[in-house]
């Protein structure tokens, strides 16, 4: 017998994502699973991208990235959040926001360390943490609206707890957090004298306020590790770029973790998104309102076809109660059956909570808007029309 692999990785399910996405290609569904755009990014970054491909600079680029980048990360910290950053020590530039999440995660957590994290949580924070030997104190947002519950956050602080991670705007929910939410999550923060991982690769689409990072608190800038990336805030999901904006002190580890794990990332697409970064405000306000539009266009056909649609302020998602149409099904029996008899794909939303925290709730789906608005008309229609079948 071979000795076994890695128990971590080993028992991981096949994630729901690929369950779906091959779910909906067998069916010739209209995927809402997955959250990319099925549009391309800012012609004129392609264009710097591909041009960048041909000036002969195509040799490692620095581990921590070009100077060019990093400057640009620095100024939209100043000119969005008001954050004074040295390019030169406190920016990282990653192979996407993952890799970043993975990197802040290594140069942080010990095992038997506590990280706290929010539920319903983006997919790959659990095995991060675990495989790094850290213990998850799960926090379970409490829906139809999202609210954070302030005690049990607290009570999930410890002298064990080595780190917070925050999503906002937020995946799979579209909670952006609150002023008075984020001032409560950095007096734990504080009070227990740990550190906040940020994921805000949603930063500029935010579609009823402006978002505001956890690290521009007042005394959090040297707690918090920040992190965005250019796949979302310019619609080229599969250029895989991403940066950290962290103290230098944390920066220096992080950027050891990052150079075990990649190193370095494409030089022409880093040349590219330094060029988006320094894009007129009007860019990223016509990104938010664009995306608002089409969260509308879903979400309102969604409920005249009698489903219950949850808040959403932020990111590519609304989550929608299925209870009027699901007669009794739970949410991965009635993703199916959309995807095989209606012609349209989601994500069940118990695939982004953990068992042991607790019965996921089980009657709500996720749905992506980050597409065409007749992509979305069509999905619509089809749900309408299998709805009027039934």
């Amino acid at each position: 017998m071979t000795k076994p692999l890695n128990r971590h990785l080993a028992a991981l399910p096949t994630t729901i994502f690929t369950v779906m996405s091959e779910l909906a290609r067998k069916h010739g569904a209209i995927n809402l699973g997955q959250g990319f755009p099925d549009t391309e990014g800012p012609h004129d970054m392609v264009q710097a991208a591909a041009d960048a491909l041909l000036d002969n600079r195509n040799q490692y680029a620095p581990l921590t990235g070009l100077p060019a980048l990093r400057q640009a990360v620095a100024r939209s910290n100043a000119r969005f959040q008001g954050l004074a950053i040295n390019p030169d020590s406190e920016v990282i530039v990653t192979s996407g926001a993952t890799e970043a999440l993975a990197a802040s995660l290594m140069a942080l957590i010990e095992p038997g360390d506590e990280v706290v994290l929010i539920e319903p949580l983006y997919d790959t924070y659990l095995p991060m943490v675990r495989q790094l030997g850290g213990v998850p104190r799960m926090v379970r947002l409490e829906h139809p609206g999202w609210t954070l519950p302030r005690q049990a956050l607290a009570e999930a602080f410890s002298d064990r707890t080595k780190a917070i991670l925050l999503n906002t705007p937020m995946n799979p929910t579209g909670k952006v957090f609150s002023q008075d939410e984020l001032d409560f999550i950095a007096s734990l923060v504080k009070q227990h004298d740990v550190y906040a991982v940020c994921d805000e690769v949603y930063e500029h689409l935010t579609f009823n306020t402006p978002h505001v990072s956890l690290m521009a608190l007042p005394d959090m800038r040297d707690r918090c590790v920040r992190i965005g990336s250019a796949g979302k805030s310019f619609s080229l999901t599969g250029w895989k770029v991403g940066y950290i904006t962290a103290p230098t002190p944390l920066a220096e580890v992080i950027a050891k973790a990052h150079q075990n794990l990649v190193f370095a990332t494409a030089p022409n697409l880093q040349r590219a998104v330094a060029y988006g970064l320094d894009k007129d405000e009007s860019y990223f306000a016509d990104l938010a309102a664009d995306m608002a539009r089409k969260r509308d266009i879903l979400s309102d056909g969604l409920r005249s076809v009698g489903l219950d649609v949850l808040p959403c302020h932020g990111s590519y998602f609304v989550m929608a109660d299925i209870t009027p149409l699901a007669n009794g099904l739970d949410d991965m029996a009635f993703a199916r059956l959309l995807t095989e008899k209606a012609g349209v794909t989601t994500i069940p939303a118990s695939a982004f909570y953990e068992a042991s925290n607790g019965t996921p709730p089980t009657h709500l789906l996720r749905f992506a808007f980050c597409k065409q608005e007749s992509v979305l008309r069509d999905a619509v229609g089809r749900i309408a029309a299998w709805r009027n079948r039934g």
